[in-house]
């Protein structure tokens, strides 16, 4: 059971892509909203094949802004539920990048969301890895600076290696290298670090060493047990520990709740975290 004293040093955000998904996507912020939370955060919601029409999006907003919820975080063009991790640095998808940042950017923009996601691509058989690197600068570059214009960061992830064997961003170091050197480019310094604590202890990182490593780089913090990536409580980390050590490391930023119901029920799955410490401070 997780401690009340450390969580409550936080703020959370429930990430309406792998939780509520037993329900249609419109009506997720209300179910976010009836189980205490006010922030949320989203993969792209629309598939990768798909241009969302204006009417779409204001569905969207509607969804968020009946309900009372924010929207924290949004990722860039993708489709995780075929495989993909991200399109930044992937040739064939420069155009669909490019031509999506001015819609995921604009959508944060006017739901105030701070946060915009981009993961970094797999690697693609018969490319050089360097070029790969080469056009995700670029692209990462683009995001980043279009993101300052609306206020927001730009968050760079790690993925673990198991579930995600061709994406090259598989630990903390490679990940904050690619922050920096997107910082260096633009000169802005809203490129950041998405530490997903869940992913890095697959990758057998030292989440301790993590957090005091690259805390300020932080952009935002996800969480899910290890190994299932279940509610916490359910495995083998200690997020009393976690929590105090992102306190004490000086992260101030929310905590995202991107993790699978282990019953399959999403609603059942918040008993780790009192009622009273659901909704952003």
């Amino acid at each position: 059971m997780t401690d009340v004293t450390a969580a409550a040093k936080h703020s959370f955000t429930i990430n309406l892509s792998i939780l509520f998904t037993e329900l249609p996507l419109l009506e997720r912020p209300a179910a976010a909203a009836a189980a205490g939370f006010t922030a949320a955060e989203l993969w792209w919601p629309f598939g990768e094949d798909h241009t969302p029409s204006q009417a779409e999006l204001d569905e969207l907003r509607k969804a968020f802004t009946d309900a009372g919820v924010q929207l924290t975080g949004i990722n860039f063009v993708d489709d995780l539920t075929k495989g993909a991790r991200g399109t930044v640095s992937l040739p064939a998808e420069r155009e669909r990048f490019r031509e999506n940042i001015p819609v995921t950017v604009g959508l944060a923009e006017s739901l105030g969301t701070k946060a915009v996601n981009a993961l970094y691509g797999n690697r693609v058989a018969g490319v050089d890895p360097a070029v790969q690197d080469e056009l995700a600068l670029e692209n990462l570059a683009l995001a980043a600076r279009a993101a300052h214009a609306v206020g927001a960061v730009l968050l760079v992830e790690a993925l673990n290696g198991a579930e995600s064997p061709d994406y090259p961003l598989v630990s903390a170091e490679a990940a904050v290298a690619v922050v920096d050197k997107v910082n260096a480019a633009t000169g802005l310094g809203n490129a950041k670090f998405l530490c997903d604590l869940y992913h890095l202890a697959r990758n057998g990182e030292d989440l301790a060493a993590v957090i005091d490593a690259y805390a300020d780089r932080f952009g935002h913090v996800q969480i899910a047990d290890v190994p299932a990536r279940n509610e916490p409580g359910t495995g083998g980390l200690d997020f009393e520990d976690l929590f105090a050590r992102l306190s004490a490391a000086g992260y101030t930023g929310r905590i995202g709740l991107e993790y699978k119901p282990s019953n399959g029920v999403s609603a059942d799955s918040f008993g780790w975290l009192p009622r009273e410490l659901r909704a952003a401070k």
